[in-house]
């Protein structure tokens, strides 16, 4: 019986990033409350997250361009190491967990931001472990020269 030709990812990684924003968010946060935040974490958050938002979406580009799936549930075709892949292992990881904050700050929800490391913990062992497992299985060293060469968050 061969194995099945993706990373086995249980739990889509937008789904997890989303549930623990979300908990964050309607536990506390001035949205909630009916208002804006201050306008200096509005505006902040607005920022962040929206330029996390672009680097997402080049990130997510750079897949479709060299060919590959961008959902881990699905096959990776080849190692992309180059554009933000240059510099992050994870780039679509990065940019969420960005996005993420700047969410976070621009609701005030500060139980929102002391909820990010759960799910980043979730992300490392559950998302990033099954998909290092898999590439390292498939493409051996020429993903392991990668590994060496590029951190995995920064």
């Amino acid at each position: 019986m061969s194995k099945p030709d993706h990373a086995g990812v249980r739990i889509p990684p937008p789904l997890c990033f989303f549930t623990f924003l979300a908990v964050g968010i309607l536990a506390n946060s001035a949205w909630v409350e009916g208002r804006l935040a201050a306008n200096y974490l509005t505006i902040t958050g607005a920022l962040i997250a929206a330029a996390s938002f672009v680097y997402l979406v080049l990130a997510a580009q750079k897949h479709r361009s060299a060919g590959s799936n961008v959902e881990p549930w699905k096959p990776t075709t080849t190692i992309i190491s180059d554009g933000a892949y240059k510099y992050s292992r994870n780039p679509i990881y990065l940019a969420m967990a960005v996005f993420y904050v700047g969410a976070a700050i621009a609701a005030g929800s500060w139980l929102a931001l002391l909820l990010l490391p759960a799910c980043l913990y979730i992300i490392r062992h559950y998302v990033i472990a099954r998909e290092e497992a898999y590439l390292e299985d498939k493409f051996g060293s020429e993903y392991l020269d990668y590994k060496k060469k590029v951190r995995r968050w920064l």
